[in-house]
């Protein structure tokens, strides 16, 4: 299984304190040691599972594919003045903190904006968390001239989004750039003319699930 790097220093974190509590209990060997034993098998474990990186199977074609695991919260038309200077429509996946937090871009192409906002941290499914959250956006123009603007944002639980990702890298569908942690939400704004293949409710796999056709 690999682990995202972004997450190591936390995994460390967690082993280290999962293994002074097995030692606690060891050393006091008391009926209660059970339950050290217990919390440390949870912190351990649920650590190690949220920071999991599973390979994707990125669809071949000029495709947007979803940023994130999650479910689709919303589909909105939108004006867009940061990239896309104009009507576009967001979709915005919510992550709970059951699902994997890396996150890939949507598609491939040249990165035009880039940009980083400190803010609150409202329920990541609040109508205006894309605006007053905490979030890193990003812009990218596709090969076709096609150009896709998204966000990460943070939640109420989410404090700390990583990216790595810098104006005038070239980038490919599907491939990680950073991680948000603890429960969170991604918007991807596209071409308000765009066909949308995805709907409300419907699950995201992060790198593989088609939101919509280049061409």
């Amino acid at each position: 299984m690999r682990f995202a790097k972004d997450g190591v220093p936390l995994i460390i974190a967690a082993l280290f304190i999962a293994l002074m509590l097995v030692v606690l209990g060891w050393i006091l060997n008391i009926n209660a040691s059970f339950l050290l034993y217990l919390v440390a098998v949870i912190i351990a474990g649920f650590t190690l599972f949220f920071f999991r990186d599973p390979e994707r199977n990125v669809p071949e074609g000029s495709y947007i594919v979803a940023p994130a695991d999650g479910k689709v919260i919303s589909i909105d038309p939108v004006r867009e003045n940061t990239y896309l200077g104009g009507g576009a429509k967001q979709i915005s996946i919510f992550l709970s903190i059951m699902d994997v937090h890396v996150n890939r871009y949507p598609v491939s192409g040249k990165v035009e904006h880039v940009s980083y906002h400190p803010g609150e941290y409202l329920v990541a499914w609040h109508p205006k968390a894309s605006e007053l959250n905490e979030r890193a956006e990003f812009g990218i123009r596709h090969p076709s001239g096609v150009r896709i603007f998204f966000r990460q944002i943070t939640g109420l639980v989410a404090r700390r989004i990583v990216f790595h990702t810098r104006e005038g890298d070239e980038v490919k569908a599907g491939d990680r750039f950073g991680l948000m942690k603890f429960g969170s939400r991604m918007d991807i704004l596209v071409p308000g003319d765009m066909d949308i293949l995805v709907r409300v409710g419907d699950k995201t796999v992060g790198g593989e699930t088609i939101i919509a056709k280049l061409d």
